[in-house]
């Protein structure tokens, strides 16, 4: 079975990618560009890929969701490309890439931090359908003039109660991208989410 290619331009579409999860982070719920060349082996988007090339390495061990670790060629790419340690403990992953979010584990149950080492916790990738700067959620918190709407889709049916517990940790606590086609939106843990 032959392997697909990575990024086209590993070092700017990876610089790319990058620039696009900084910017999404620092103004959560704000969409950003994200169209970066990659074919991966379905069920994993290209979206999905492209932020496991551009952030996961050989120090940043990936779990991967029931849907995506059931492929053998999405493994075999993902170690391939990256170099990152595919893992079976969510406690145990830098990342998580979930291809299906309405069945993503407790957000409790990946890396948290510690006390003193609050970014040794694990950032979560959601394939999402749908992402816009409307309706559904009200986001408030650092980076946010006011509130801002998004709406995703989709996404755990208690999403609104689950980034309450996730802030209430604060320094504690993940990190989210929410990745549609060509899009991308941060929700990091001190983020105040909230249903319309």
């Amino acid at each position: 079975m032959a392997l697909a290619p990575g990024l086209r331009d590993p070092v700017h579409d990876g610089q790319a990618v990058f620039r696009a999860v900084m910017e999404a982070l620092a103004r959560p719920g704000r969409i950003q560009p994200l169209a970066v060349p990659v074919a991966p082996p379905r069920p994993l988007t290209p979206e999905l890929a492209a932020l496991a090339l551009a952030l996961a390495d050989a120090d940043a061990p990936v779990w991967l969701d029931p849907v995506l670790a059931e492929s053998e060629a999405v493994v075999r790419f993902l170690r391939f490309h990256t170099g990152a340690p595919v893992v079976a403990a969510p406690e145990a992953a830098v990342f998580a890439l979930v291809a299906d979010p309405v069945r993503c584990p407790d957000f409790a149950d990946f890396a948290q931090g510690e006390p003193a080492y609050p970014d040794r916790s694990a950032t979560l990738v959601l394939a999402v359908e749908t992402l816009a700067e409307e309706g559904g959620l009200v986001l408030e918190g650092p980076g946010i003039r006011g509130r801002a709407p998004l709406s995703a889709a989709p996404l755990p049916a208690d999403f609104a109660a689950r980034m309450a517990r996730n802030r209430a940790g604060f320094p504690l606590g993940i990190d989210l991208l929410l990745a549609a086609p060509g899009r991308l939106a941060g929700l990091p843990r001190s983020t105040r989410v909230t249903e319309a």
